[in-house]
């Protein structure tokens, strides 16, 4: 059972950080989509959750803007960390999947593949 404490009606502070109770959503994430221009309707109707939920994580990040945005920055720079060590640990497995000869009866698809790529490429 993982440990939370209740910071505010609606947020809880989790060992991966603050989410909305009762949901797998993090702070961090609706930051995400705030970045990105989404409005925070939007972001509620994309995420299912209630307007008295997005409301107060509105609130809250507004009166903790300056603690949630160093943490912010913190889940980033560890995130491009896994990706950077995932990343190196699968190279040398996926460059063998992809030398691997394409399985009998997909000529065909791997055809269309290959052209669908280079379409995308010469865009």
């Amino acid at each position: 059972m993982s440990e939370q404490q209740a910071v505010a009606p609606t947020i809880v502070r989790k060992p991966g950080g603050l989410y909305i109770a009762g949901t797998r959503i993090t702070l961090y994430h609706i930051m995400d989509y705030l970045l990105a221009g989404w409005p925070p309707h939007l972001i509620g109707q994309w995420l299912n959750v209630t307007d008295r939920q997005m409301a107060d994580v509105m609130t809250y990040l507004s009166e903790h803007h300056t603690e949630v945005v160093g943490q912010y920055h913190r889940v980033l720079l560890q995130a491009e960390e896994n990706q950077r060590y995932w990343d190196d640990r699968n190279r040398d497995r996926l460059a063998e999947i992809a030398a691997q000869p394409p399985k009998p009866g997909q000529e065909a698809l791997q055809a269309k593949l290959q052209e669908l790529k280079a379409n995308l490429q010469n865009r």
